[in-house]
């Protein structure tokens, strides 16, 4: 299951940077991840300063 970036993001964009295949980018409101290419490593949880994103 793909990890997921919750409403507590603050579109700061450190999780991008951390995403080791590209599965992260900048949405509307916040950032996304594309389910189809999360590799459910964790390192873009690691990375958020506001632990919004989930696994």
């Amino acid at each position: 299951m793909a990890y997921n970036i919750t409403d507590n993001c603050i579109s700061c964009g450190s999780c991008e940077g951390e995403c080791p295949v590209g599965a992260i980018s900048a949405g509307d409101d916040k950032y996304v991840i594309n389910a189809d290419e999360c590799i459910d490593c964790g390192a873009c949880a690691a990375g958020c300063p506001v632990e919004a994103i989930e696994g």
